[in-house]
Protein backbone atom coordinates (compact mmCIF):
# COMPACT_ATOMS: atom_id res chain seq x y z
CA UNK A 1 0.00 0.00 0.00
CA UNK A 2 0.87 3.82 -1.18
CA UNK A 3 -0.04 6.60 1.24
CA UNK A 4 0.35 10.17 -0.12
CA UNK A 5 0.16 12.57 2.68
CA UNK A 6 -0.69 16.21 1.07
CA UNK A 7 1.06 18.63 4.59
CA UNK A 8 3.61 17.71 6.83
CA UNK A 9 2.77 19.57 10.01
CA UNK A 10 0.34 18.39 12.88
CA UNK A 11 -2.35 16.44 11.16
CA UNK A 12 0.20 14.94 8.60
CA UNK A 13 2.91 14.48 10.47
CA UNK A 14 0.89 12.44 13.00
CA UNK A 15 -1.01 10.52 9.91
CA UNK A 16 2.58 9.28 8.64
CA UNK A 17 3.89 8.46 12.36
CA UNK A 18 0.64 6.46 12.91
CA UNK A 19 0.96 4.74 9.61
CA UNK A 20 4.30 3.63 10.20
CA UNK A 21 3.20 2.39 13.52
CA UNK A 22 0.80 0.31 12.27
CA UNK A 23 2.04 -0.87 8.86
CA UNK A 24 6.02 -1.59 8.46
CA UNK A 25 5.38 -2.30 4.65
CA UNK A 26 3.41 0.64 3.85
CA UNK A 27 5.23 3.18 1.32
CA UNK A 28 4.10 6.54 2.93
CA UNK A 29 5.59 9.78 0.79
CA UNK A 30 4.80 13.07 2.48
CA UNK A 31 4.86 16.15 0.51
CA UNK A 32 5.35 19.68 2.72
CA UNK A 33 4.76 23.13 0.40
CA UNK A 34 7.15 24.96 3.27
CA UNK A 35 11.26 23.98 4.26
CA UNK A 36 9.97 22.46 7.55
CA UNK A 37 7.91 19.62 9.00
CA UNK A 38 6.00 18.78 12.10
CA UNK A 39 6.89 22.05 14.02
CA UNK A 40 5.11 23.95 16.79
CA UNK A 41 2.48 26.69 15.35
CA UNK A 42 1.76 27.53 18.47
CA UNK A 43 5.21 28.63 19.82
CA UNK A 44 5.79 31.23 16.80
CA UNK A 45 4.64 34.20 18.44
CA UNK A 46 7.37 33.38 21.49
CA UNK A 47 10.17 33.02 19.16
CA UNK A 48 9.95 36.78 18.06
CA UNK A 49 9.87 37.61 21.23
CA UNK A 50 12.78 36.00 22.66
CA UNK A 51 11.36 33.45 25.14
CA UNK A 52 12.04 30.71 22.74
CA UNK A 53 15.83 31.61 21.87
CA UNK A 54 16.79 28.88 19.52
CA UNK A 55 14.65 28.42 16.22
CA UNK A 56 15.79 24.65 16.36
CA UNK A 57 13.39 24.59 19.10
CA UNK A 58 10.51 25.22 16.84
CA UNK A 59 10.69 21.77 15.08
CA UNK A 60 9.62 18.68 16.50
CA UNK A 61 11.08 16.64 14.18
CA UNK A 62 13.26 17.37 10.62
CA UNK A 63 12.80 15.35 7.37
CA UNK A 64 16.15 13.17 8.06
CA UNK A 65 15.19 12.61 11.71
CA UNK A 66 11.81 11.19 10.75
CA UNK A 67 12.88 9.23 8.32
CA UNK A 68 15.36 7.69 10.65
CA UNK A 69 12.65 6.68 12.91
CA UNK A 70 9.54 6.11 10.37
CA UNK A 71 11.11 5.53 7.37
CA UNK A 72 8.67 7.90 5.62
CA UNK A 73 9.49 10.20 2.41
CA UNK A 74 9.18 13.53 3.85
CA UNK A 75 9.63 15.61 1.09
CA UNK A 76 9.84 19.65 2.01
CA UNK A 77 9.58 22.47 -0.74
CA UNK A 78 7.21 20.12 -2.84
CA UNK A 79 4.25 21.82 -3.97
CA UNK A 80 1.34 19.87 -4.68
CA UNK A 81 -0.37 21.21 -7.71
CA UNK A 82 -3.04 19.30 -8.58
CA UNK A 83 -5.26 16.25 -7.35
CA UNK A 84 -6.19 13.65 -10.21
CA UNK A 85 -8.67 11.36 -8.41
CA UNK A 86 -9.77 9.30 -11.89
CA UNK A 87 -5.71 8.36 -12.33
CA UNK A 88 -4.76 8.10 -8.32
CA UNK A 89 -2.06 10.60 -8.93
CA UNK A 90 -1.23 13.66 -7.72
CA UNK A 91 0.91 16.45 -9.78
CA UNK A 92 4.01 17.93 -7.43
CA UNK A 93 6.25 20.67 -8.43
CA UNK A 94 9.76 20.79 -6.73
CA UNK A 95 10.23 23.84 -5.57
CA UNK A 96 13.99 24.08 -5.19
CA UNK A 97 14.58 22.77 -8.24
CA UNK A 98 11.42 23.81 -10.24
CA UNK A 99 10.92 20.26 -11.46
CA UNK A 100 7.24 18.56 -12.22
CA UNK A 101 6.41 15.41 -11.70
CA UNK A 102 3.51 13.21 -10.78
CA UNK A 103 3.06 10.86 -7.81
CA UNK A 104 0.57 8.15 -7.41
CA UNK A 105 -1.17 6.69 -4.66
CA UNK A 106 -3.51 4.26 -3.05
CA UNK A 107 -4.59 6.16 -0.16
CA UNK A 108 -4.28 10.30 -0.03
CA UNK A 109 -4.57 12.10 3.24
CA UNK A 110 -5.07 16.09 2.62
CA UNK A 111 -3.94 17.64 5.65
CA UNK A 112 -2.87 21.22 3.73
CA UNK A 113 -4.38 23.25 6.84
CA UNK A 114 -4.99 27.02 6.90
CA UNK A 115 -3.42 29.89 5.07
CA UNK A 116 -3.84 33.46 6.76
CA UNK A 117 -6.50 35.62 5.80
CA UNK A 118 -5.73 38.17 3.70
CA UNK A 119 -8.70 40.36 2.45
CA UNK A 120 -8.75 42.14 -1.06
CA UNK A 121 -7.30 45.39 0.40
CA UNK A 122 -5.06 47.94 -1.13
CA UNK A 123 -1.41 47.73 0.58
CA UNK A 124 -0.97 44.01 1.55
CA UNK A 125 2.20 43.91 -1.19
CA UNK A 126 3.98 46.52 1.65
CA UNK A 127 7.35 45.16 3.24
CA UNK A 128 6.41 46.19 6.46
CA UNK A 129 3.37 44.50 6.81
CA UNK A 130 3.87 40.70 8.17
CA UNK A 131 1.68 37.48 8.81
CA UNK A 132 2.96 34.57 10.91
CA UNK A 133 1.38 31.11 10.44
CA UNK A 134 4.66 29.23 8.87
CA UNK A 135 8.10 28.94 10.11
CA UNK A 136 9.28 31.10 7.19
CA UNK A 137 7.14 34.15 7.96
CA UNK A 138 8.28 33.88 11.81
CA UNK A 139 11.95 33.84 10.65
CA UNK A 140 10.74 36.96 8.19
CA UNK A 141 9.20 39.16 10.38
CA UNK A 142 12.24 38.21 13.34
CA UNK A 143 14.92 39.33 10.72
CA UNK A 144 12.98 42.76 9.86
CA UNK A 145 12.80 43.22 13.91
CA UNK A 146 16.36 42.70 14.46
CA UNK A 147 17.56 44.98 10.80
CA UNK A 148 15.49 47.48 11.32
CA UNK A 149 14.44 48.34 15.36
CA UNK A 150 10.60 48.89 14.65
CA UNK A 151 9.42 51.43 17.49
CA UNK A 152 5.68 50.59 17.24
CA UNK A 153 3.06 48.00 15.68
CA UNK A 154 -0.40 48.05 15.05
CA UNK A 155 -1.79 44.38 14.50
CA UNK A 156 -5.10 43.68 12.91
CA UNK A 157 -6.85 41.29 14.33
CA UNK A 158 -7.46 40.36 18.28
CA UNK A 159 -7.33 36.41 18.35
CA UNK A 160 -4.50 33.66 19.26
CA UNK A 161 -1.77 34.93 17.10
CA UNK A 162 -2.79 38.59 17.20
CA UNK A 163 -2.61 38.74 21.61
CA UNK A 164 -0.05 36.68 21.73
CA UNK A 165 2.11 38.48 19.09
CA UNK A 166 1.35 42.06 20.72
CA UNK A 167 2.02 40.65 24.07
CA UNK A 168 5.89 39.63 22.50
CA UNK A 169 6.15 42.61 20.83
CA UNK A 170 5.38 44.37 23.92
CA UNK A 171 8.04 42.61 26.01
CA UNK A 172 10.72 43.48 23.06
CA UNK A 173 9.71 47.59 24.05
CA UNK A 174 7.26 48.46 20.80
CA UNK A 175 4.51 50.64 21.25
CA UNK A 176 1.72 47.93 20.07
CA UNK A 177 -1.92 48.71 19.22
CA UNK A 178 -4.99 45.74 18.71
CA UNK A 179 -7.15 46.84 16.00
CA UNK A 180 -10.55 44.56 15.75
CA UNK A 181 -13.47 44.47 13.98
CA UNK A 182 -15.06 43.16 17.01
CA UNK A 183 -15.97 45.48 19.85
CA UNK A 184 -13.83 42.45 21.87
CA UNK A 185 -10.61 40.70 22.02
CA UNK A 186 -10.50 37.00 22.41
CA UNK A 187 -14.08 35.68 20.16
CA UNK A 188 -13.89 32.62 22.23
CA UNK A 189 -15.12 34.22 25.40
CA UNK A 190 -18.03 35.97 25.95
CA UNK A 191 -17.82 39.88 26.11
CA UNK A 192 -17.98 40.09 29.78
CA UNK A 193 -15.47 37.34 30.28
CA UNK A 194 -13.33 39.49 27.89
CA UNK A 195 -13.56 42.58 30.20
CA UNK A 196 -10.87 40.73 32.05
CA UNK A 197 -8.82 40.72 28.99
CA UNK A 198 -8.96 44.48 28.01
CA UNK A 199 -8.12 45.13 31.38
CA UNK A 200 -4.73 43.47 31.29
CA UNK A 201 -3.49 44.14 28.15
CA UNK A 202 -3.68 48.08 28.58
CA UNK A 203 -2.35 47.83 32.16
CA UNK A 204 0.56 46.50 29.93
CA UNK A 205 0.68 49.36 27.45
CA UNK A 206 -1.56 47.98 24.83
CA UNK A 207 -3.55 50.68 22.86
CA UNK A 208 -7.17 48.54 21.78
CA UNK A 209 -8.72 49.51 18.83
CA UNK A 210 -12.03 48.02 19.23
CA UNK A 211 -15.04 47.69 16.71
CA UNK A 212 -13.37 49.20 13.80
CA UNK A 213 -12.81 48.06 10.33
CA UNK A 214 -9.84 47.99 8.41
CA UNK A 215 -10.16 49.27 4.52
CA UNK A 216 -6.00 49.47 3.24
CA UNK A 217 -2.86 50.33 4.40
CA UNK A 218 -0.47 52.81 2.95
CA UNK A 219 2.93 53.36 3.40
CA UNK A 220 4.21 56.69 4.67
CA UNK A 221 7.20 58.23 6.31
CA UNK A 222 9.54 55.06 6.40
CA UNK A 223 6.06 52.95 7.66
CA UNK A 224 2.61 52.31 7.38
CA UNK A 225 -1.01 54.15 8.01
CA UNK A 226 -3.47 51.49 8.63
CA UNK A 227 -6.38 53.12 7.14
CA UNK A 228 -9.72 52.79 9.06
CA UNK A 229 -13.23 53.26 8.22
CA UNK A 230 -14.67 56.58 9.95
CA UNK A 231 -11.73 57.45 11.71
CA UNK A 232 -8.26 58.77 10.85
CA UNK A 233 -5.25 56.52 9.96
CA UNK A 234 -2.91 54.57 12.98
CA UNK A 235 0.41 54.80 12.01
CA UNK A 236 3.56 52.48 12.41
CA UNK A 237 6.54 51.76 11.75
CA UNK A 238 5.07 47.60 10.98
CA UNK A 239 2.30 45.93 10.45
CA UNK A 240 0.95 42.21 11.49
CA UNK A 241 -2.20 40.72 9.90
CA UNK A 242 -3.94 38.21 12.52
CA UNK A 243 -7.38 38.08 11.21
CA UNK A 244 -8.14 35.14 11.16
CA UNK A 245 -7.15 31.63 8.88
CA UNK A 246 -8.63 30.03 5.87
CA UNK A 247 -9.01 26.66 4.72
CA UNK A 248 -6.03 26.04 2.04
CA UNK A 249 -8.33 24.45 0.02
CA UNK A 250 -8.30 25.95 -3.69
CA UNK A 251 -6.61 22.22 -4.96
CA UNK A 252 -9.61 20.03 -3.75
CA UNK A 253 -12.26 22.63 -5.34
CA UNK A 254 -10.63 21.75 -8.73
CA UNK A 255 -10.20 17.97 -7.52
CA UNK A 256 -14.18 17.83 -6.97
CA UNK A 257 -14.07 17.27 -3.52
CA UNK A 258 -17.54 18.25 -1.78
CA UNK A 259 -16.49 21.83 0.68
CA UNK A 260 -18.83 23.41 3.20
CA UNK A 261 -17.84 26.31 5.51
CA UNK A 262 -15.32 29.14 4.30
CA UNK A 263 -14.11 26.33 1.38
CA UNK A 264 -13.54 23.68 4.76
CA UNK A 265 -13.29 19.76 2.89
CA UNK A 266 -16.27 17.72 4.02
CA UNK A 267 -15.62 14.79 5.81
CA UNK A 268 -17.49 12.10 7.87
CA UNK A 269 -16.72 10.86 11.18
CA UNK A 270 -13.97 8.70 9.34
CA UNK A 271 -12.01 11.22 8.30
CA UNK A 272 -12.52 10.51 4.63
CA UNK A 273 -13.66 13.12 1.86
CA UNK A 274 -16.47 12.98 -0.65
CA UNK A 275 -14.22 10.81 -3.61
CA UNK A 276 -13.32 7.53 -2.33
CA UNK A 277 -9.62 6.76 -1.04
CA UNK A 278 -9.02 10.32 -0.14
CA UNK A 279 -9.02 11.14 3.40
CA UNK A 280 -8.91 15.20 5.59
CA UNK A 281 -7.60 16.22 8.54
CA UNK A 282 -6.66 19.09 10.37
CA UNK A 283 -7.55 23.17 10.01
CA UNK A 284 -8.60 22.57 6.76
CA UNK A 285 -11.80 20.47 7.44
CA UNK A 286 -15.26 21.06 8.35
CA UNK A 287 -16.04 19.32 12.00
CA UNK A 288 -19.05 18.94 13.83
CA UNK A 289 -19.04 20.93 17.13
CA UNK A 290 -19.26 18.39 19.94
CA UNK A 291 -21.42 20.30 22.07
CA UNK A 292 -24.17 22.23 19.24
CA UNK A 293 -23.69 19.19 16.63
CA UNK A 294 -23.46 22.11 13.89
CA UNK A 295 -20.80 21.97 11.42
CA UNK A 296 -18.09 24.31 11.63
CA UNK A 297 -14.46 25.45 11.79
CA UNK A 298 -12.13 25.06 14.40
CA UNK A 299 -8.00 25.28 13.99
CA UNK A 300 -6.45 23.86 16.70
CA UNK A 301 -3.48 21.34 17.39
CA UNK A 302 -5.12 19.13 19.67
CA UNK A 303 -7.99 18.38 16.88
CA UNK A 304 -5.67 18.31 13.94
CA UNK A 305 -3.43 15.70 15.75
CA UNK A 306 -6.66 13.59 16.80
CA UNK A 307 -7.56 13.24 13.40
CA UNK A 308 -4.46 12.21 11.80
CA UNK A 309 -4.48 9.46 13.50
CA UNK A 310 -7.90 8.32 12.86
CA UNK A 311 -7.07 8.93 9.04
CA UNK A 312 -4.42 6.31 9.51
CA UNK A 313 -6.11 3.95 11.44
CA UNK A 314 -9.17 4.09 9.02
CA UNK A 315 -6.76 3.67 6.40
CA UNK A 316 -5.25 0.32 8.09
CA UNK A 317 -8.46 -1.37 8.22
CA UNK A 318 -9.34 0.00 11.47
CA UNK A 319 -12.74 1.89 12.36
CA UNK A 320 -12.00 5.09 14.37
CA UNK A 321 -13.96 7.90 14.69
CA UNK A 322 -14.16 11.34 15.19
CA UNK A 323 -16.65 12.31 17.39
CA UNK A 324 -16.34 16.26 17.03
CA UNK A 325 -15.07 18.99 18.68
CA UNK A 326 -15.18 21.30 22.00
CA UNK A 327 -12.69 23.71 20.68
CA UNK A 328 -10.98 24.04 24.14
CA UNK A 329 -8.25 26.54 24.23
CA UNK A 330 -5.91 28.37 26.93
CA UNK A 331 -3.83 31.18 26.37
CA UNK A 332 -1.52 33.55 28.43
CA UNK A 333 -2.07 37.03 28.44
CA UNK A 334 1.19 38.43 30.12
CA UNK A 335 0.27 37.29 33.95
CA UNK A 336 -3.25 36.31 33.09
CA UNK A 337 -4.06 32.60 31.89
CA UNK A 338 -7.34 32.42 29.85
CA UNK A 339 -9.49 29.52 29.12
CA UNK A 340 -12.57 27.99 27.37
CA UNK A 341 -14.48 25.18 26.28
CA UNK A 342 -17.50 24.19 24.66
CA UNK A 343 -19.66 27.22 23.88
CA UNK A 344 -19.90 30.39 25.27
CA UNK A 345 -23.04 32.19 25.95
CA UNK A 346 -23.52 34.80 23.03
CA UNK A 347 -22.98 31.89 20.96
CA UNK A 348 -25.37 29.47 22.79
CA UNK A 349 -28.14 31.93 22.26
CA UNK A 350 -27.09 32.45 18.20
CA UNK A 351 -27.89 28.76 17.76
CA UNK A 352 -31.33 29.00 19.39
CA UNK A 353 -30.39 27.39 22.49
CA UNK A 354 -32.18 27.94 26.24
CA UNK A 355 -29.27 28.95 28.32
CA UNK A 356 -28.42 30.21 31.53
CA UNK A 357 -24.86 30.74 33.64
CA UNK A 358 -23.33 31.18 36.82
CA UNK A 359 -20.54 33.21 37.14
CA UNK A 360 -18.25 32.92 40.59
CA UNK A 361 -14.59 34.22 41.67
CA UNK A 362 -12.92 31.92 43.46
CA UNK A 363 -9.66 31.75 44.62
CA UNK A 364 -6.61 29.40 43.13
CA UNK A 365 -6.56 27.61 46.45
CA UNK A 366 -7.25 27.16 50.14
CA UNK A 367 -7.38 31.11 51.33
CA UNK A 368 -5.50 30.03 54.53
CA UNK A 369 -2.64 29.33 52.65
CA UNK A 370 -0.48 31.92 51.25
CA UNK A 371 -0.43 32.86 47.45
CA UNK A 372 -3.74 32.19 46.59
CA UNK A 373 -5.04 34.77 43.77
CA UNK A 374 -8.88 35.35 42.70
CA UNK A 375 -10.25 33.37 39.25
CA UNK A 376 -13.25 34.10 37.22
CA UNK A 377 -15.19 31.46 36.13
CA UNK A 378 -18.07 31.52 33.78
CA UNK A 379 -20.34 28.13 33.48
CA UNK A 380 -22.53 27.73 30.39
CA UNK A 381 -26.03 25.41 30.55
CA UNK A 382 -28.93 24.86 29.31
CA UNK A 383 -32.44 25.88 31.04
CA UNK A 384 -34.71 22.88 32.24
CA UNK A 385 -32.17 20.31 31.41
CA UNK A 386 -29.03 21.57 32.81
CA UNK A 387 -27.09 20.07 29.90
CA UNK A 388 -23.35 21.43 30.63
CA UNK A 389 -22.50 23.69 27.55
CA UNK A 390 -19.67 25.62 27.66
CA UNK A 391 -17.41 27.52 30.85
CA UNK A 392 -14.74 30.02 30.85
CA UNK A 393 -11.84 30.78 32.93
CA UNK A 394 -9.59 33.97 33.79
CA UNK A 395 -7.42 34.13 36.40
CA UNK A 396 -3.70 33.10 37.42
CA UNK A 397 -2.95 29.81 39.12
CA UNK A 398 -5.30 26.52 38.80
CA UNK A 399 -7.04 27.67 35.09
CA UNK A 400 -5.84 25.40 33.33
CA UNK A 401 -6.73 22.48 35.38
CA UNK A 402 -10.01 23.78 36.21
CA UNK A 403 -10.62 24.22 31.91
CA UNK A 404 -9.62 20.51 31.95
CA UNK A 405 -12.34 19.44 34.43
CA UNK A 406 -14.74 21.68 32.92
CA UNK A 407 -13.81 20.31 29.50
CA UNK A 408 -14.11 16.40 29.90
CA UNK A 409 -17.30 16.67 32.19
CA UNK A 410 -18.87 18.11 29.08
CA UNK A 411 -17.09 15.01 26.73
CA UNK A 412 -18.84 13.20 29.51
CA UNK A 413 -22.22 14.57 29.33
CA UNK A 414 -22.51 16.01 32.76
CA UNK A 415 -25.15 17.87 33.68
CA UNK A 416 -23.54 21.41 35.72
CA UNK A 417 -25.61 20.27 38.52
CA UNK A 418 -23.11 17.14 38.77
CA UNK A 419 -20.68 19.22 38.80
CA UNK A 420 -21.01 19.04 42.25
CA UNK A 421 -20.58 15.63 42.56
CA UNK A 422 -16.99 15.23 41.28
CA UNK A 423 -14.31 13.83 43.13
CA UNK A 424 -11.33 16.34 42.59
CA UNK A 425 -7.76 16.24 44.46
CA UNK A 426 -7.42 18.69 47.36
CA UNK A 427 -4.29 20.23 49.16
CA UNK A 428 -4.27 23.42 50.68
CA UNK A 429 -1.16 24.91 48.20
CA UNK A 430 -3.33 23.49 45.14
CA UNK A 431 -7.25 23.83 45.26
CA UNK A 432 -10.24 23.89 48.30
CA UNK A 433 -11.69 21.35 50.00
CA UNK A 434 -14.90 22.81 47.77
CA UNK A 435 -13.05 22.78 44.26
CA UNK A 436 -14.14 25.88 41.88
CA UNK A 437 -15.91 23.47 39.88
CA UNK A 438 -17.55 22.08 42.74
CA UNK A 439 -18.73 25.16 43.93
CA UNK A 440 -19.93 26.14 40.17
CA UNK A 441 -22.09 22.74 40.75
CA UNK A 442 -23.41 24.43 43.83
CA UNK A 443 -24.73 27.42 42.60
CA UNK A 444 -26.38 25.70 39.71
CA UNK A 445 -28.21 22.98 42.15
CA UNK A 446 -29.18 26.17 43.93
CA UNK A 447 -30.95 27.85 40.96
CA UNK A 448 -32.72 24.66 40.00
CA UNK A 449 -34.02 24.12 43.59
CA UNK A 450 -35.13 27.63 43.91
CA UNK A 451 -33.11 28.37 46.72
CA UNK A 452 -31.47 31.51 44.91
CA UNK A 453 -32.87 33.71 42.61
CA UNK A 454 -30.12 35.80 40.53
CA UNK A 455 -29.57 39.03 38.61
CA UNK A 456 -26.65 39.56 35.71
CA UNK A 457 -24.65 42.24 35.10
CA UNK A 458 -26.36 43.51 31.92
CA UNK A 459 -29.58 43.64 34.22
CA UNK A 460 -28.28 46.33 36.48
CA UNK A 461 -28.83 49.49 34.55
CA UNK A 462 -32.46 48.84 34.37
CA UNK A 463 -33.12 48.05 38.08
CA UNK A 464 -35.70 50.20 39.82
CA UNK A 465 -34.34 53.51 41.36
CA UNK A 466 -37.65 54.84 42.40
CA UNK A 467 -37.95 52.90 45.42
CA UNK A 468 -40.08 50.13 43.62
CA UNK A 469 -36.94 47.99 45.44
CA UNK A 470 -33.69 47.95 47.41
CA UNK A 471 -30.16 47.59 46.29
CA UNK A 472 -28.29 46.30 48.83
CA UNK A 473 -24.72 45.89 48.22
CA UNK A 474 -23.41 43.73 51.89
CA UNK A 475 -19.79 44.28 51.72
CA UNK A 476 -18.08 46.01 54.17
CA UNK A 477 -18.04 49.90 54.46
CA UNK A 478 -14.85 50.32 53.55
CA UNK A 479 -15.22 47.96 50.05
CA UNK A 480 -18.33 50.06 50.07
CA UNK A 481 -16.55 53.19 49.51
CA UNK A 482 -13.46 52.33 47.48
CA UNK A 483 -16.36 51.73 44.48
CA UNK A 484 -19.96 50.46 44.50
CA UNK A 485 -22.86 50.35 41.86
CA UNK A 486 -24.94 53.11 41.48
CA UNK A 487 -28.26 53.52 43.77
CA UNK A 488 -26.90 50.71 46.11
CA UNK A 489 -27.15 51.15 49.27
CA UNK A 490 -24.87 49.54 52.10
CA UNK A 491 -25.54 46.97 55.09
CA UNK A 492 -22.69 44.45 55.74
CA UNK A 493 -23.96 41.05 55.99
CA UNK A 494 -22.65 40.71 59.30
CA UNK A 495 -24.93 43.51 60.22
CA UNK A 496 -27.92 42.92 58.39
CA UNK A 497 -30.09 40.95 60.94
CA UNK A 498 -29.97 43.86 63.41
CA UNK A 499 -31.23 46.45 60.50
CA UNK A 500 -33.98 44.61 58.49
CA UNK A 501 -36.09 47.57 59.81
CA UNK A 502 -33.63 49.74 57.20
CA UNK A 503 -35.53 47.19 54.26
CA UNK A 504 -38.90 47.86 53.19
CA UNK A 505 -41.22 44.98 53.13
CA UNK A 506 -42.80 43.63 50.55
CA UNK A 507 -40.23 45.00 47.64
CA UNK A 508 -37.81 43.06 46.12
CA UNK A 509 -34.26 43.17 47.17
CA UNK A 510 -31.11 42.65 44.34
CA UNK A 511 -28.06 42.13 46.36
CA UNK A 512 -24.47 42.60 45.40
CA UNK A 513 -20.93 41.88 47.48
CA UNK A 514 -17.66 41.48 46.33
CA UNK A 515 -18.00 37.77 44.81
CA UNK A 516 -21.48 36.69 45.27
CA UNK A 517 -21.07 34.68 48.23
CA UNK A 518 -21.78 37.31 51.10
CA UNK A 519 -24.58 38.40 48.68
CA UNK A 520 -26.10 34.64 48.57
CA UNK A 521 -26.22 34.36 52.62
CA UNK A 522 -27.65 37.84 52.31
CA UNK A 523 -30.41 36.28 50.00
CA UNK A 524 -30.83 33.49 52.39
CA UNK A 525 -31.24 35.42 55.31
CA UNK A 526 -33.88 37.60 53.53
CA UNK A 527 -35.93 34.84 52.48
CA UNK A 528 -35.70 33.61 55.76
CA UNK A 529 -37.64 36.73 56.85
CA UNK A 530 -39.89 37.09 54.27
CA UNK A 531 -38.62 39.18 51.51
CA UNK A 532 -37.85 38.51 47.61
CA UNK A 533 -34.34 38.58 47.23
CA UNK A 534 -31.89 38.06 44.21
CA UNK A 535 -28.11 37.50 43.95
CA UNK A 536 -25.80 39.20 41.51
CA UNK A 537 -23.87 36.55 39.29
CA UNK A 538 -20.18 37.66 39.52
CA UNK A 539 -19.87 40.27 42.54
CA UNK A 540 -18.99 43.48 42.29
CA UNK A 541 -15.42 42.33 41.26
CA UNK A 542 -17.26 40.94 37.77
CA UNK A 543 -19.64 44.43 37.40
CA UNK A 544 -16.93 46.69 37.77
CA UNK A 545 -14.28 45.36 35.64
CA UNK A 546 -17.10 44.86 32.73
CA UNK A 547 -18.80 48.34 33.08
CA UNK A 548 -15.15 50.26 33.47
CA UNK A 549 -14.64 48.12 30.52
CA UNK A 550 -17.74 49.37 28.40
CA UNK A 551 -17.09 52.65 29.40
CA UNK A 552 -13.70 52.77 27.71
CA UNK A 553 -15.19 51.95 24.76
CA UNK A 554 -17.98 54.11 24.85
CA UNK A 555 -15.37 56.90 25.10
CA UNK A 556 -12.96 56.00 22.27
CA UNK A 557 -11.47 58.70 20.43
CA UNK A 558 -12.05 59.40 16.75
CA UNK A 559 -9.03 57.64 15.88
CA UNK A 560 -10.46 54.16 17.59
CA UNK A 561 -8.37 54.71 20.67
CA UNK A 562 -9.64 53.63 24.37
CA UNK A 563 -9.31 56.52 26.33
CA UNK A 564 -7.46 55.90 29.70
Amino acid sequence: MKVVIIGGVAGGATAAARLRRLDEQAEIVVFERSGYISYANCGLPYYIGGVIEDPEDLTLQTPESFFARFQVDMRVRHEVTAIHPDKKTVSVKNLGTGESFEESYDKLILSPGAKPTRPPLPGLELEQLFTLRTVEDTFRLKAHIDASHPKSAVLVGGGFIGVELAENLRELGLEVTIVEQLSQLMGPFDPDMASFLHGEVRRHGIRLALGRTVEGFAARDGGVDVLLKDAPPLHADMVALAIGVTPDTALTKVAGLELGPRGSIVVNDRMETSVPDIYAVGDAVQVKHAVTGQNTLISLAGPANKQGRIAADNICGGDSRYLGSQGSSVIKVFDLTAAATGVNETSARKTGLDVDTVVLSPTSHAGYYPGGRVMTMKVVFEKETYRLLGAQIVGYDGVDKRIDVLATAIHAGLTAIQLKELDLAYAPPYSSAKDPVNMAGFMVENLAKGIVRQFRVEDVKDLPRDGGATLLDVRTRQEYGMGHAEGFQNIPVDELRDRLDQIEPGKPVYVMCQSGLRSYIACRLLAGHGYEAYNFSGGFRFYDAVTNDRRLIEQATACGMDQF
